[in-house]
C-alpha cells in the first residue's frame, strides 16, 4: 500500500515508521520543516524513542519512508492516511480542534475515492462522525460510507516504548459504516504485528468495535478510568497520613484480591492523556461527577505535597527549596503537564525559593520551560517530583543541607535517609 500518516510527532512518526518495516510505502506530512527535512535525511527529530533510530534509517534507506510538508499531495499518492495531529484541551476542558481542522481541510484537498481515512488522535465521543466527516465532504466532495472509509482507531502506546505497545495491545477500531470498519480492519491487520496474550478475552490483534463512537470512548474510557483509580488511591493517602497508617501496606493487602487494583498515589499526575482525557469526557458527559471529582482530587496533590514540606520543616519563607525533577514521569524528557509547574508555584505562594533539577535537561532547557535551574545554590529542604530511576541510589550525601525530603513518588530509599527527615505521601 501507499499510507500518508498525516503529524510526525512522537506518534506519528514511530507508527509511520512501523508501517514502512511491513513493506509498504510511507509519506509522512508535517508542517513542521525541519521535522520533514531530519525524516528524509534518516535522523530522528527528537529522542527517547526505543530503536527508532535504527528503524528510521532503516526505512528511509530502503526508500520506503519519505516526508513532505504537503499534506494534500501526499494525501493524494495514498490508499490510507492515518491522522495523528495534536489536539489541545483548555483547563475548563473545551477542546482546540485547530490543528485537527487545519490538517483535515489539506486531506479533503488530496482525498480521492476508496481511500481509508483513521484518526488516532484522541478525540471528544462522536467527534469522527460529526465534525470530520462533514468538513473532509465539503473539501472533498466526497462521502463518507459511500465514497471513502472513515474510522477512529485510538492510539494506545506511551512515548519512549511505542514499538513494544503496538505489538501488546489490541489495536481498536469502528467505522462511520460498517463497510469503513472493516476497511479498517483490514488495514491495521497489514501494517501491525501483535503478541501473543492468552490474558485476553479473545486473541490479540485487531478489535472491531463496530462504530466510531465506541472506539472514541473506549479510548477516554481506559484513560479516565486512571485518572479516577489515582484518585481514589490519593483520597486514601490523605486519610492515611491523618491517622498515621501506611497506605502502601494497604494497598498491596488490598490488590492481593484479585477484585482490587488501586493504583498508586502520588504527588501529580502528567503528560499528554491523564490529566487531559478525563477532562474530554467531561466535555460530553459533564454530569459525570466521579470523574470531576478525581480530576480535582489529582490536581490537587502538588499543593498538597508542598502542605507536607511546611508541616515538617515549619515557616518556608525565604527557604530554598529543590525540586528533584521536571519530567511528568521517570525516564521521559517530557514535561507536558507535568506537576513541576503547580509545586513550583505551590512553594511561591508559601513564600518559599524554588529551584529544580533533572538529570535529563539542562539548566537552559528548565529556564526555557519557565522553571529556576537548580546552580549550585544551598538548599534546606526537597520535594522529589518525577520517579527518575536515578533517584533510587539517592542520599543526604547528594543534598548535604537538606534537612526535610518530600518524597512524592516513593522512589528513594528510606534506610539511606535515616537522619533526615524524610517524608511520603500516604505514610
Amino acid at each position: 500500500m501507499n499510507i500518508c500518516v498525516v503529524a510526525l510527532g512522537k506518534i506519528g512518526l514511530p507508527l509511520a515508521v512501523q508501517f514502512a518495516s511491513k513493506g509498504h510505502r510511507v509519506i509522512g506530512a508535517d508542517v513542521n520543516e525541519k521535522v520533514v527535512e531530519l525524516v528524509n535525511a534518516g535522523v530522528e527529530p527528537f529522542p527517547g524513542e526505543h530503536d527508532l533510530d535504527v528503524k528510521l534509517k532503516q526505512a528511509v534507506d530502503a526508500g520506503l519512508l519519505s516526508a513532505t510538508t504537503d499534506t494534500a499531495s501526499a494525501v493524494a499518492e495514498s490508499e490510507a492516511v492515518v491522522v495523528v495531529v495534536p489536539l489541545f484541551v483548555d483547563a475548563e476542558g473545551t477542546p482546540d480542534f485547530g490543528w485537527m481542522d487545519a490538517a483535515t481541510k489539506a486531506i479533503a484537498q488530496g482525498l480521492k475515492p476508496g481511500t481509508l481515512v483513521s484518526y488516532e488522535t484522541t478525540l471528544p465521543v462522536g467527534t469522527t462522525r460529526t465534525r470530520w466527516a462533514p468538513m473532509l465532504a465539503e473539501g472533498s466532495g466526497l462521502t463518507a460510507g459511500e465514497d471513502f472509509h472513515l474510522v477512529f482507531s485510538p492510539e494506545r502506546v506511551l512515548t519512549g516504548r511505542v514499538f513494544a505497545d503496538l505489538r501488546r495491545y489490541p489495536k481498536l477500531v469502528g467505522g462511520v459504516d460498517e463497510a469503513s470498519t472493516a476497511r479498517g480492519v483490514e488495514f491495521y491487520e497489514q501494517v501491525l504485528d501483535f503478541d501473543e496474550r492468552p490474558d485476553l478475552p479473545q486473541a490479540n490483534g485487531v478489535w472491531d468495535l463496530g462504530t466510531a463512537e465506541a472506539s472514541e470512548l473506549a479510548k477516554l474510557a481506559e484513560t479516565t478510568y486512571r485518572d479516577v483509580n489515582i484518585g481514589l488511591a490519593n483520597q486514601f493517602a490523605r486519610f492515611a497520613d491523618q491517622n498515621n497508617i501506611d497506605v502502601k501496606k494497604v494497598i498491596e493487602a488490598c490488590n492481593s484480591q484479585p477484585y482490587s487494583h488501586i493504583h498508586q498515589p502520588g504527588i501529580a499526575v502528567g503528560g499528554h492523556c491523564i490529566p487531559i482525557y478525563p477532562r474530554m469526557y467531561l466535555w460530553n458527559d459533564p454530569a459525570a461527577t466521579v470523574v470531576r471529582s478525581a480530576r480535582e482530587a489529582n490536581a490537587a496533590m502538588p499543593e498538597y505535597a508542598v502542605d507536607l514540606l511546611a508541616a515538617a520543616y515549619g515557616d518556608l519563607t525565604g527557604v530554598n527549596v529543590l525540586v528533584l525533577g521536571a519530567a511528568y514521569r521517570g525516564g521521559v524528557k517530557e514535561t507536558a503537564f507535568s506537576g513541576v509547574f503547580p509545586t513550583v508555584e505551590a512553594l511561591r505562594a508559601r513564600g518559599a525559593v524554588p529551584f529544580v533539577s533533572d538529570l535529563m535537561y539542562t539548566a537552559e532547557e528548565l529556564a526555557a520551560h519557565g522553571l529556576p535551574p537548580h546552580a549550585g545554590e544551598t538548599v534546606t529542604a526537597a520535594i522529589l517530583q518525577a520517579d527518575h530511576a536515578e533517584y533510587r541510589t539517592l542520599t543526604p550525601a547528594d543534598l548535604p543541607d537538606v534537612t526535610v525530603l518530600v518524597d512524592g513518588r516513593r522512589t528513594t530509599d528510606p534506610d539511606a535517609w535515616k537522619g533526615v527527615r524524610r517524608v511520603v505521601i500516604g505514610g
